[in-house]
């Protein structure tokens, strides 16, 4: 179900407020590339920022701007079981075709493998529509061992995993030992390339946003057997990735954006925009590979 690149869109903002215009715009242009879907209200977008409302919002623009051929996957994740469950619901209602839910945090020393499970079997009950997990330890403090995500992968409705850990070689071990209905996802541009050739099925990519094409063509030339181009084109974009990722985070990839004639914009308080040094610096690296 999940085969192919999704980008993690940011969500514009002008003014401090949400720039629908600016977001149906982004997307009319990922549209013409070969990326398989879009992922909003994750990390990139701000999610922890957003209120219900906007939330709601940007799900209602992100579904009419976005074509039935590619999936609209939205970040339902909360703290508890039972937001977590309407967020889902209320995605669902909206159009997603997918929900990717974030491992609640807040209270980590006690999200054991009994008490995830609790929480996702629930919601996997409750949900119209497939769930991913989703592993994003720099953001939580809480690493999903291989053990739990196959504990969790037993269920029918939770479909897969979006994994940002970089640990290639637990993501070969679900990829082994998970069942066939569950798919595995890398979660950073860094380590797309060896993902796929665990097996992982496609990513979720910072990456994808600045550099749609590229990290299509790698998918493609892995499945294609083209290793050497896919190879290369991984080592290319490597030191963007970081750039838009762990070294100027989701201000850097709006700022990235703004340079490729796309609409980043400013990031919501307190995230900072980057200085001019900075950005001079990501022209530079975008530049290296070969973006500009």
């Amino acid at each position: 179900m999940f085969e192919g690149v999704y980008p993690p869109i940011p969500t514009p903002f002008v003014d401090g407020e949400i720039a629908h215009d600016k977001l149906a715009e982004n997307l009319t242009r990922w549209n013409r590339t070969d990326l398989a879907g879009y992922v909003v209200l994750g990390s990139n977008g701000e999610a922890a920022y957003l209120s219900e409302a906007e939330r709601a919002a940007v799900i209602a623009t992100a579904r009419q701007a976005i074509p039935r051929d590619k999936l609209l996957i939205v970040g339902t994740g909360s703290e508890s079981t039972r937001t977590t469950i309407e967020r889902t619901r209320a995605a669902a209602e909206a159009g997603a075709d997918a929900a990717l839910v974030l491992t609640p945090c807040y209270y980590k020393g006690q999200m054991t493998t009994e008490a995830l499970r609790r929480h996702y079997f629930a919601l996997a009950d409750a949900s119209p529509i497939p769930i991913l997990l989703y592993n994003v330890p720099k953001f939580t403090g809480l690493e999903l061992s291989a053990e739990t995500i196959l504990e969790l992968a037993q269920h029918p409705n939770i479909a897969g995993i979006k994994d940002s850990g970089g640990n290639v070689t637990k993501l070969g071990a679900v990829i082994r030992a998970a069942p066939d209905h569950f798919e595995v996802l890398a979660g950073s541009g860094g380590f797309f390339y060896p993902a796929l050739v665990l097996g992982a099925v496609g990513g979720v990519l910072a990456l994808a946003n600045v550099a749609p094409d590229q990290c299509c063509q790698i998918y493609q030339a892995t499945r294609e057997g083209r290793h050497e181009q896919a190879q290369e084109l991984q080592l290319r974009m490597i030191p963007l990735n970081a750039a838009v990722t762990t070294r100027f985070g989701v201000p850097g990839l709006k700022a990235a954006l703004d340079l490729l004639g796309y609409y980043g914009g400013e990031p919501r308080s307190p995230l900072s925009p980057p200085n001019p040094a900075q950005v001079e610096e990501i022209r530079r690296i975008l530049g290296e590979a070969g973006l500009l």
